[in-house]
């Protein structure tokens, strides 16, 4: 994917978010690409596979004829099943060269990390780009690793040439920090939800804060 270039904004749908907030995956994902959205990631931590692809076939609609990348969770073989466009796997799943194995060489393979070490590790694998987080407190995990900062943005920046995406407590008020910090991308998933605003409003707001 070398000739591919991360987008500013990675909007995240979370499937149980959406639900607890009684939006339906359609309405968001539209709204998302009503604002021009070019990289989203479907995360689904406790969807049956039967769920998870109807869902992930859902977007693929949705986005059908635009430019945008659709990215699965987790599931590498989940990403080839549903013709996504690329994978995004944490430290406790596949590694980044596992997962490549499974979804080949044409599609994304994106890795979190948390510290300096998986940096690295990062920057020595196969990944297409490294997450960094979480950068602020955040409620959209049940158990979110310690606040690493935007020091650890600048830090991970200064430790690798492949593209960052901060993650982690991303709101509009603080999203140009961490592209000030070194980031390439902010990923949003709780921020993106907001109640009297539709997800295409907020999605435009930010693709005007991050530049």
């Amino acid at each position: 994917m070398s000739d591919w270039k991360l987008p500013r904004l990675y909007a995240i749908a979370d499937a149980q978010m959406l639900a607890a907030r009684n939006l339906a995956l359609e309405d968001f994902a539209t709204g998302l690409r009503a604002a021009g959205v070019t990289l989203v990631q479907y995360r689904d931590k406790t969807g049956s596979p039967q769920e998870i692809l109807r869902a992930a076939a859902l977007l693929r609609e949705v986005f059908a004829g635009s430019e945008a990348k659709l990215i699965m969770n987790d599931r590498a073989d989940f990403a080839v099943l549903a013709s996504f466009d690329g994978v995004h796997v944490g430290q406790e799943d596949l590694s980044p060269q596992d997962a490549r194995a499974v979804v080949g060489p044409s599609r994304i393979v994106g890795v979190s990390t948390h510290h300096d070490a998986q940096a690295r590790a990062a920057d020595a694998s196969c990944a297409d780009y490294i997450a960094i987080g979480p950068v602020f407190a955040t409620g959209s995990k049940e158990n979110p690793g310690p606040v690493v900062g935007l020091e650890a943005v600048r830090r991970a920046r200064a430790l690798t040439g492949k593209p960052i995406v901060a993650i982690g407590g991303i709101t509009r008020a603080n999203a140009f920090s961490v592209i000030d910090a070194g980031a390439d991308s902010g990923a949003v998933i709780s921020a993106l939800i907001a109640p009297a605003e539709s997800a295409e409003h907020i999605a435009r707001d930010f693709l005007s804060i991050l530049g």
